[in-house]
């Protein structure tokens, strides 16, 4: 294939809403050293994206934006010997960039995925399998029999995470906004579902586990839920806020988690967590697993063409979508 000079792409030059987001024409260098060039054919959206647009997690500008994707490799730069062209890879890491129709990429940062598994559901399920992978095997090792809870249960994170949490065993409350999206949730084989608009969350969890708490709170929604999951867990139970959804998490005294049961709480990242080949390789193997054999089946709630990125983006921040949402250069 001819590998054309220049390409599309979304860009920013000032933080804001989605309506700074610019469908651009942009060169495409031939890849540098360590580097291949990738024909994108399905692109990610997640919320950290927004975050990197809104500015709350700063980035130079101007900028590209998107982080995950999956496409077929069209050529090597100097010294990559671990792919070759032709290779059906995915990827999930900076640099920025991934809301393109071609561009560079480090070679090192890519995964080969098998052909069971297609662009789409590739696109769909890195950043957010990954995340959950994470989540459940080390930040907090999930045990049969463990009493979790999972905020945004209905979200591409939460579609992924009931799922796989069952799988382990673990007895699953998720909460989600609305009928249609509890139903969701119910669907995916949570053992119990709040609706966090019509119910007393925080008191309904108590109720469904005697009193005792969970023993982990997964919360990627941020401001609204973070402080009062406090009250959700046991005594030693563990508070994982990894996300921002609803704002950032305030301030918390350490003083507050001993006066809450001696909690434990983390903030962690999934690039902490595949900062190695290795780390990643570990990620991306137990994912693409799961997902082959059928224990999670990956739910793309929707579809938006590349250049309608803005409108993803904003349907996204409304609370609009559910499962993962997929962009299509």
């Amino acid at each position: 294939m001819t590998i054309p000079t220049e390409t599309h792409a979304i860009r920013f030059h000032q933080t804001g809403g989605p309506e700074v987001l610019k469908w651009e024409t942009v060169p495409l260098a031939a890849p540098g050293a360590g580097e291949v060039t990738l024909r994108n054919k399905a692109c990610g959206l997640n919320f950290i994206d927004t975050y990197h647009r809104g500015g709350l997690y700063p980035v130079p500008l101007p900028s590209g934006i998107g982080l995950e994707g999956a496409g077929v490799v069209e050529a090597l730069g100097a010294g990559v010997t671990s792919l070759k062209v032709g290779d059906r890879v995915a990827y999930c890491a900076a640099p920025l960039g991934s809301y393109a129709e071609w561009r560079n990429y480090p070679a090192d940062k890519l995964v080969k995925i098998p052909d069971s598994i297609d662009f789409n559901t590739a696109a769909a399920m890195m950043l957010q399998g990954m995340t959950v992978e994470y989540l459940i095997r080390r930040t907090y090792t999930v045990k049969p029999g463990d009493l979790v809870l999972f905020h945004a249960a209905a979200g591409g994170v939460g579609s992924i995470a009931v799922q796989w949490l069952k799988a382990l065993g673990a007895t699953v409350i998720g909460t989600a906004g609305g009928k249609e999206k509890c139903a969701i949730v119910k669907s995916l084989g949570a053992d119990h579902v709040i609706d966090y608009r019509a119910e007393d969350w925080v008191k309904r969890v108590k109720e469904l586990t005697d009193g005792k708490g969970v023993h982990v709170v997964y919360d990627g929604v941020g401001k609204d839920t973070c402080i009062p999951s406090m009250d959700c867990l046991r005594p030693r139970g563990y508070l994982v806020t990894f996300g921002n959804a609803s704002g950032p998490v305030p301030a918390i005294e350490p003083l507050l988690l001993s006066q809450k049961g001696s909690l434990f709480l983390t903030r962690p990242t999934l690039m902490a967590y595949t900062a190695t080949r290795a780390d990643l390789e570990l990620s991306a193997n137990a994912l693409i697993d799961v997902v082959s054999k059928g224990t999670v089946k990956i739910n793309i709630g929707h579809t938006y063409a590349l250049k309608d990125a803005a409108q993803a983006q904003s349907d996204l921040e409304a609370r609009k979508t559910t499962g993962s949402v997929i962009l299509l250069p």
